[in-house]
């Protein structure tokens, strides 16, 4: 009875009989509860039944299509109000006012059964139809097992989609991840973007002031290959103002000694018309002075003969000599060579006026006159670098440098020299230690111009060691001809003109060097590789030339 009674309670909260809406209550609690379940059914459905005919719908319905719970109401219907639903019945209402009578115990009326107590309910409207079942659902198993199953199969689906869903959450977050490092990477990467193009607009920035750098280094070579070929062409005039007062200084000492000369025949003169005068007292006074009269206008015949003779010479003397000349030592000369020179009687080392035979070639020398017998005239000397060796070809072919320091005879000077007898060579050397030694060729010759004077050399003595035969011959080279037998030019790689093979065993017209032992990307010093080496530079050379004596002994 409580759990109906909890049902109708839930249910129908606000229309129930029981909850004493509006103080109509009077039913007594405990008669309430102690009501059967089925006269509770039928004494609330009687009143329903009787304030709403809609009920009578229930048991107006076939048989047929009657639920079990409308078959049970209509039983206990009509068995308290009998098939008419109710008309013996007196009204509530009439009962009421007569006086009900005391209600008899349940144990003294067994057929009255549960049917045995009247209560009074409120009235209240109800639409609609509505059947009311109090017989509860009995369990199936097979129901209860699809119930289960499907419980089960939506627990599995659960548990799938929770699995699912912490995986699309653990990718979720991943994809948050990834998506904060791509928009990380996105700003570095436009970040390096702007630096990339900051660099660009720098480097064409660079770009063009390089290009500026560079037309202004171009201007500026220009300017001074102008100004290094204005140089030049100063340096040859110069040159041969040099040369020219150089032979003007030549002339000028042959005509003071042709003057001292015309001097002396002047007494002489003076002599005869005395010897005249006094021939018949002393007769063999008188063919003395004769003789000395004739030989005395023979002498000066001669002396005109040269003097006419030097002042044609003095013409034909070449104006670009890039020598810087001195005073003749002594005599005035000319001489063939330096061996001429000492044989005239001039023993003193210096300066002399040289011409050789057979040719109009008029120049100076220096003419050593102290070591080995004397008689040497000096084609090369090297002693303090202050001539520089790195010319042309001209240049070599004509000489260069100071004739009481450094300088390079000339290769043409040097031919028309050797062409008037047998020479040979000698090499002086002296090391940063003052050592010094010899190297002497018993032959030395050059060939003309025409074979690009070409080296020929004899037999070698000495105490410097042989490192010239290996250029024996071989043609001269410079910078401007190239006659060596490498395959580029030795002239460029040991800075000097020489008789370049591939490329030297002596480089004696090289880079002077101060020290001994230098420091160069190639051997471009003064040296002879069998003194010392090529990394050495000597500090003083002397190559000097001296006509061949039968009788001649090498002294060392």
């Amino acid at each position: 009875m409580r759990s109906v009674r909890r049902m109708r309670t839930s249910e129908y909260e606000d229309s129930s009989p029981w909850n004493g809406e509006g103080g109509q209550d009077h039913v007594d609690t405990e008669e309430r509860d102690n009501v059967p379940s089925g006269c509770f059914i039928e004494i609330v459905l009687t009143s329903f039944s009787e304030t709403h005919p809609q009920l009578q719908a229930c048991s107006e319905r076939t048989e047929s299509h009657r639920t079990p719970a409308e078959i049970y109401f209509l039983s206990c219907y009509k068995v308290k109000f009998g098939v008419n639903g109710g008309k013996d019945t007196p009204h509530p209402d009439t009962s009421k006012s007569e006086g009900a009578p005391k209600r008899p115990s349940r144990s003294s009326d067994p057929k009255a059964g549960r049917c045995s107590y009247t209560f009074i309910v409120p009235q209240q409207k109800l639409k609609g139809v509505l059947c009311v079942s109090t017989e509860t659902m009995r369990a199936n198993g097979s129901e209860t097992a699809d119930l289960r199953a499907q419980l089960n199969n939506q627990q599995e689906q659960l548990e799938r989609l929770r699995v699912r869903v912490e995986q699309d959450g653990a990718l979720a977050s991943e994809v948050r991840i990834l998506r904060k490092e791509s928009s990380i990477t996105n700003a570095r990467i436009t970040q390096l973007y702007a630096q990339l193009l900051h660099e660009i607009i720098n480097k064409q920035e660079q770009a063009v002031e390089q290009r500026r750098l560079e037309e202004l280094l171009l201007n500026t070579t220009l300017q001074v290959l102008q100004i290094s070929n204005s140089y030049r062409e100063l340096e040859k005039k110069y040159e041969a103002l040099t040369s020219l007062v150089n032979n003007q200084s030549q002339l000028m000492t042959q005509l003071e000694g042709w003057c001292q000369v015309s001097t002396i025949t002047k007494p002489q003169q003076v002599d005869q018309s005395s010897v005249v005068q006094k021939e018949s007292v002393e007769p063999k006074h008188e063919v003395r002075n004769i003789q000395r009269d004739q030989s005395a206008s023979l002498q000066q015949k001669q002396t005109v003969q040269e003097f006419h003779g030097l002042l044609a010479m003095a013409t034909d003397l070449p104006t670009d000599m890039p020598f810087i000349s001195f005073p003749a030592t002594k005599s005035p000369g000319p001489w063939k060579d330096c061996q001429h020179v000492l044989d005239s009687g001039e023993s003193i080392s210096g300066i002399y006026l040289l011409r050789p035979q057979n040719s109009n070639q008029l120049f100076q020398a220096w003419c050593d006159q102290n070591r080995a017998q004397g008689g040497w005239t000096v084609i090369q000397r090297r002693l303090d670098g202050s001539v520089n060796f790195f010319r042309n070809w001209d240049q070599y072919k004509q000489g260069f440098g100071n004739l009481d320091g450094e300088y390079w005879l000339g290769l043409e000077n040097l031919y028309w020299l050797i062409s008037q007898a047998s020479y040979k060579l000698r090499v002086h050397m002296e090391d940063w230690q003052g050592r010094q030694v010899f190297a002497e060729y018993d032959s030395f010759y050059i060939e003309p111009e025409s074979d690009w004077y070409r080296l020929r050399l004899g037999s070698y003595q000495g105490t410097a060691g042989d490192s010239l035969s290996w250029h024996s011959n071989k043609a001269f080279t410079t910078l401007d001809r190239d006659k060596d037998a490498y395959s580029g030019n030795c002239a460029h790689y040991q800075k000097g003109g020489w008789w370049y093979h591939m490329c030297a065993h002596s480089n004696l017209n090289g880079v002077w060097y101060r020290g001994g032992h230098y420091r160069s990307r190639y051997q471009d010093g003064v040296y002879w590789a069998e003194f010392h080496g090529g990394s050495y530079s000597l500090k003083k050379v002397t190559m000097m030339i001296k006509p061949i004596k039968p009788t001649e002994v090498l002294v060392k």
